[in-house]
């Protein structure tokens, strides 16, 4: 998957993890991919964090981008390290000249319609709504898709299994940010699992 659109189409949710252990990795993301989520965005929070994203790259069926992407060389060494998608939490023309450089996918953050519109002027059409709840939550992000109905967006910041459908039921919303289902302190791969297939069947209304 080269382009935004077929990612974010992938499934309802997009993992966002903040992880920092290498050697868990490839386990990790064979859970979120055999319990329905292929998506996994890897903050760049960590040390280690560029080391987890390859891992889980070496996945079957993972679709394993780098988030929290900030500036060029967050970009050129997320790509470097094999990132099929790139995340920021807002828009900026160097980093989106970088990734269109760079030929790779990417999501940058919005959070009003001066944004959207910066975005549009760099050709863009695809964007993280965030952080969702705080910006004003659906009510905001369906008054901003009503001009830009080309646009799309993923909300995440916010987003959990009480409001996830909410979300998916907006205007122009592809899939959502799920920050809630970062492995828990202690949590076994089982339990996560669990978990993961429980937020996929919701999502999609089951």
């Amino acid at each position: 998957m080269s382009d935004i659109e077929s990612i974010m189409r992938a499934g309802p949710i997009i993992a966002v993890l903040t992880l920092d252990d290498p050697s868990q990795a490839r386990a990790l993301a064979q859970t979120y991919v055999e319990a329905g989520i292929a998506g996994l965005e890897v903050t760049l929070r960590t040390p280690r964090a560029l080391e987890v994203m390859a891992r889980m790259a070496e996945v079957d069926g993972a679709v394993v981008g780098a988030g929290t992407v900030l500036n060029r060389d967050h970009l050129k060494a997320a790509v470097d390290h094999g990132a099929q998608f790139i995340v920021s939490p807002g828009l900026t023309s160097p980093v989106a000249e970088a990734a269109a450089s760079a030929n790779v996918a990417y999501l940058p953050g919005i959070a009003n319609s001066g944004d959207i519109m910066r975005g549009l002027d760099l050709g863009l059409s695809h964007f993280k709504f965030f952080p969702a709840e705080a910006s004003g939550g659906v009510k905001a992000l369906s008054a901003l898709a009503a001009p830009f109905a080309a646009c799309r967006f993923c909300p995440t910041g916010g987003v959990n299994p009480d409001n996830l459908r909410t979300w998916l039921d907006t205007p122009g919303v592809l899939c959502a940010g799920g920050t809630w289902l970062n492995p828990k302190p202690g949590e076994d791969l089982a339990t996560l699992g669990e978990r993961v297939a429980s937020a996929v069947k919701l999502a999609r209304g089951r």
